[in-house]
């Protein structure tokens, strides 16, 4: 019972993570200095367009994304089956 909280939790921190590194972050939670001072987690979210900038892979993005994001839960999802056995 406490392993699948558990499990649940890192999966909800991951996923709000991921949807404040995607562009359709749209809230502001914090002042423009950043998160804790640190300039780069800016609170309009959107750091993927922010790190592609001045690459060729800038208009790939929304691509970038769901792939990663897939990836990411997937390679998570594989972890939990291997240590909930």
């Amino acid at each position: 019972m406490i392993g699948r909280i558990l499990s649940l939790t890192i999966v909800i921190f991951i996923a709000a993570f991921l949807y404040y590194v995607s562009r359709f972050w749209d809230f502001r939670l914090w002042g423009r200095e950043g998160l804790l001072g640190i300039e780069e987690l800016r609170p309009a979210g959107g750091l993927l367009s922010f790190w592609l900038r001045g690459t060729d892979f800038a208009p790939f993005e929304l691509l970038i994304w769901g792939i990663a994001a897939c990836m990411i839960l997937g390679l998570l999802q594989k972890v939990f089956d291997f240590f909930g056995r």
